[in-house]
């Protein structure tokens, strides 16, 4: 019979802490990831908007299921999830009802000539085909917000593959944010790996940054326990910089900015200059009773029904159909 020490230390959860040394932020920590593991334009680019954002710390994300049960455990203990017990593994989340939706009236495509960005129109019209700002006029905007944003928060850097890791089709982003539930999305959405460091090497990837807007200590009330800054919210799209820059929103296609932001909107730049197509499409393949499947795209406007095709369920006997794609297609032709 082992006996009972009679002066025990318990088990304790603990981590080791490295840090980044910037300007005018100075010591800041590492708690979790490796800094060095990084490749040198991440690096800098982390670095820049640490001393920018001056947040409490630095957390590089792996996309791990321990990671994230870490974070859904964090965020039910918040009172932001709330798990559905007759379902598996499905949450609720319930937002600040002032953001609830895509801002299309605050989005903007920042280029040095406006027309690269919007058709010509008559003097003194509004066209109605996207909003342009100048590089200048934006620049003060995103002082004015990202500034010491995320002040008190950690600052989370989240690898990702918009497609399989490595595939030569595939493109690679970094977002920072000081959401975990942007953390815990994006992977569901993308791929969330430290895989996706080795595959970027020194290669290019698209720069997002996101923050909610609420650097502590925050006096708006929080409502639902879902911080944002529904006044304020703007982003910003810098297509030669292959950058998206999103403020005051956690809503999905606000703050999840490997899907309208980089998918559509910066992806459409890439695959102009590349010769391929990113498109606001569904594709859905469709197998007839001899085997033989068959791709269908088709363009929808938003809130016209994509999701709803892509998802048919057909009633013709033999006939089978299949969701590739609800919302954004990336095409190449040979």
């Amino acid at each position: 019979m082992t006996k009972k020490p009679l002066d025990q230390e318990p088990d304790i959860p603990f981590m080791e802490v490295h840090e980044v040394i910037v300007p005018h932020l100075g010591h800041v920590p590492i708690v979790k990831g490796d800094f060095h593991r990084l490749p040198h334009e991440v690096q800098k680019f982390l670095a820049y908007y640490v001393d920018y954002m001056t947040p409490r710390g630095i957390y590089i994300c792996d996309g791990s299921d321990e990671e994230g049960n870490e974070i859904i455990h964090k965020l039910m203990e918040r009172g932001t999830l709330e798990k559905l017990e007759k379902l598996e593994n499905c949450y609720v989340c319930r937002t600040d009802p002032a953001d609830v939706a895509r801002v299309e009236s605050k989005t903007y495509i920042v280029t040095r000539d406006k027309h690269t960005t919007i058709p010509h129109s008559e003097h003194g019209a509004k066209g109605g085909m996207g909003l342009w700002m100048d590089p200048d006029t934006m620049q003060r905007e995103m002082d004015d917000r990202f500034r010491n944003c995320m002040a008190g928060r950690m600052l989370y850097v989240i690898p990702f593959s918009m497609g399989p890791i490595g595939s030569p089709l595939a493109k690679i982003g970094v977002e920072l944010t000081d959401s975990n539930y942007v953390l815990l999305c994006m992977r569901i959405m993308t791929r969330v790996s430290p895989k996706v460091w080795e595959a970027l090497g020194n290669g290019e990837f698209v720069k997002c940054v996101h923050s909610m807007g609420c650097p502590r200590p925050w006096r708006r009330k929080v409502v639902n326990h879902w911080p944002c800054n529904p006044e304020k919210v703007l982003l910003a799209h810098f297509p030669e910089e292959r950058k998206v820059k999103s403020f005051g929103s956690g809503y999905g296609g606000n703050s999840l900015l490997g899907k309208k932001c980089f998918a559509l909107r910066i992806a459409m730049n890439i695959a102009r200059d590349e010769g391929w197509m990113a498109e606001h499409m569904l594709i859905m393949g469709v197998t007839n009773p001899k085997g033989e499947e068959f791709y269908i795209a088709a363009a929808f406007p938003s809130a016209c029904g994509k999701t709803n095709m892509a998802m048919l369920n057909p009633t013709i006997p033999g006939w089978t159909v299949r969701c590739v794609g609800d919302d954004i297609a990336w095409m190449r032709f040979t």
